[in-house]
């Protein structure tokens, strides 16, 4: 069966938020390099080919098919104003049905952090989800320690909902993660 790639383009004040193409390698593995010791903390380890042409070609092909199979809708961030790459965003995991959620997971660059992107990129892809993709409910989860992940889910509006045990394996170790959730159907606490 043949799959059809949908074009996403997101626009926003001053990101453009597109799915990662193939001619993105070297912004993004510049990126990632750059900011290594200031993701690491906060993801899964990388495996050691992770900022390699072929790693990311493979994570190209992933967005591709995870966008034609309506499972998963992979962004890159790019600033408008520069063309810069700033980070990434995912809603992954979809689930339809009656359930209609998916998980939605995020880094910025270092040199973009505390500049107000992700926020701009999270409540731009939210919307999108909610008025494009028809889903009904966006899960986050991040370390509890994580205070900038956690202010940004509650300035986008994402409440509390618990914590997951030993919910992803970051940086070498199982660790407990906050979950967060925001509802289509409910808005209340939408900051800013």
């Amino acid at each position: 069966m043949l799959m059809r790639r949908k074009r996403v383009r997101i626009e926003t004040d001053r990101l453009t938020l597109r799915p990662p193409q193939h001619g993105d390698y070297r912004d993004w593995s510049g990126i990632r390099e750059e900011s290594r010791d200031f993701l690491a903390p906060w993801e899964p380890t990388w495996a050691p080919d992770h900022l390699t042409r072929r790693a990311f070609t493979n994570r190209v092909y992933w967005a591709q098919r995870s966008l034609a199979a309506d499972r998963a809708l992979p962004l890159f961030l790019f600033e408008r104003s520069s063309g810069a790459l700033v980070g990434a965003i995912t809603l992954d995991n979809f689930q339809r049905g009656p359930s209609q959620a998916a998980t939605l997971g995020y880094w910025v660059g270092q040199r973009h952090a505390r500049k107000g992107y992700m926020s701009e990129a999270v409540r731009a892809t939210v919307h999108h989800a909610f008025t494009q993709l028809d889903l009904s409910r966006i899960t986050a989860g991040c370390l509890a320690e994580n205070a900038p992940s956690r202010g940004l889910l509650e300035k986008c509006g994402f409440k509390y909902e618990g914590v997951a045990q030993a919910y992803l394996k970051i940086n070498g170790r199982w660790r407990n993660h906050v979950l967060y959730a925001m509802l289509r159907a409910d808005r209340r606490g939408v900051k800013g």
